[in-house]
Formats: C-alpha cells, sequence, structure tokens
C-alpha cells in the first residue's frame, strides 16, 4: 500500500471518531497517539480548549524512552490513568486517534481501566 494512500485511510478514520468525541470538564477526552518510537496520551477539555494532563514515553521518568510496544503501552496506560487520577478525573472519552483498538491501543486501555478509569 502506498504511504499516501494509508496515511489518507488514517487521517479519514480519525476525523470520523473526533465528530462525535468531545471532552468536557467532568469527563475530558483522553487522546492517545502512537507514532513509529513514542506514545503519547493527552487529557483534553475540548470546552475549555486545556489539557488537563499528560502522559508520554518521552517523559522524564517514564521508564520507556523510545519505545512504542505493547510493554510500553501497558506502563504508560497506568502512569497515564495515576496522574488523571490525582488531577480528580475519573471518566473519560476515549479517542484512539485513528488507531484501531487492538494490539497496543487495547492494552494500553486495559491498564488506565485496571487503575480506575472509566471509558
Amino acid at each position: 500500500m502506498k504511504p499516501q494512500l494509508k496515511h489518507q485511510r488514517v487521517q479519514r478514520r480519525r476525523w470520523s471518531t473526533r465528530k462525535r468525541i468531545i471532552g468536557t470538564a467532568a469527563r475530558p477526552r483522553m487522546s492517545v497517539r502512537f507514532t513509529g518510537r513514542n506514545i503519547h496520551i493527552q487529557f483534553v477539555d475540548d470546552a475549555a480548549g486545556h489539557t488537563l494532563a499528560y502522559a508520554s514515553t518521552v517523559a522524564k521518568g517514564a521508564g520507556t524512552k523510545g519505545k512504542a510496544n505493547r510493554a510500553a503501552a501497558e506502563q504508560l496506560g497506568r502512569s497515564a490513568a495515576t496522574a488523571a487520577m490525582e488531577k480528580g478525573i475519573k471518566q473519560v472519552v476515549f479517542d484512539r486517534s485513528g488507531s484501531q483498538y487492538h494490539g497496543k491501543v487495547e492494552v494500553l486501555a486495559n491498564a488506565a481501566r485496571a487503575v480506575g478509569l472509566v471509558f
């Protein structure tokens, strides 16, 4: 598959999910983005346009620098959920950013649920 075609398909899938998913202060959007080398998670209040909490494999103390595998996704899911719980966030809307719900995305979501986040 050509890289341009693959990017277009991911972008369409991303836009179609973002039309329906809106984060509020009471229930922010948990945006998960996988790059080739890293994983980024943001808890976003779309009404105010603010990021409430953030976790990434790039952050200091993450212990998973430069890794975007299943083990890193599980560890980051737990650490992101604890960071959100510290900020008073208990319920979120899950935004997978165009990624299909299997593999690393599913592992990350299950790890966040195990800590206590409600999707």
